[in-house]
């Protein structure tokens, strides 16, 4: 019995880290109900009244894995789709370093999610410099970073008095 089989081409569908960043976003925000209880000073026993506020509040465990997947993003969106490939990946990247300088303007960026941000544009650079066709994303990372550096302390080394992610 002999076995034949006809190899077709395989068609690779483009990924697009700025559509998956897209579908992600809302899955990063989760609603915080607190319950701010009123002291009672009255003496009549009237009851205290409690008022509820709701903060919209950024998981950034999952924010911290999308920017994780950067530099995979980075090399698969050039390479499937070599017109488009550096904006898609650009725009993804971008809105996610957007939601980090959102977080530290609010007081709640973690130094885990820093270390992270820093740590993918590192990669991001060094993919950029080895991989032939993706030098224009060493551009779109120096970008990055130079927003993330302005968050960074006085030093330029630490952030919160911590020490970051450094090549």
């Amino acid at each position: 019995m002999r076995l034949m089989f006809r190899w077709q081409a395989v068609q690779n569908t483009p990924t697009d880290y700025s559509k998956f960043v897209i579908k992600v976003i809302p899955r990063m925000h989760r609603v915080a109900t607190t319950d701010a209880a009123a002291p009672s000073n009255d003496t009549t026993g009237t009851p205290s009244t409690s008022t509820s506020t709701s903060q919209n509040i950024i998981d950034q465990k999952v924010l911290r894995h999308c920017i994780n997947l950067s530099s995979s993003y980075l090399v698969t969106d050039v390479t499937l789709n070599p017109e488009r490939g550096i904006s898609t990946w650009f725009t993804g990247f971008n809105r996610l370093m957007d939601i980090v300088c959102a977080l530290h303007a609010r007081g709640e960026l973690e130094l885990e999610t820093m270390n992270i941000a820093s740590k993918a544009c590192s990669e991001c650079w060094s993919i950029g410099g080895c991989w032939k066709g993706l030098e224009e994303a060493r551009d779109c990372v120096k970008e990055v970073a130079t927003r993330l550096k302005k968050l960074l302390d006085e030093n330029g080394k630490t952030y919160k008095g911590e020490r970051i992610y450094a090549p």
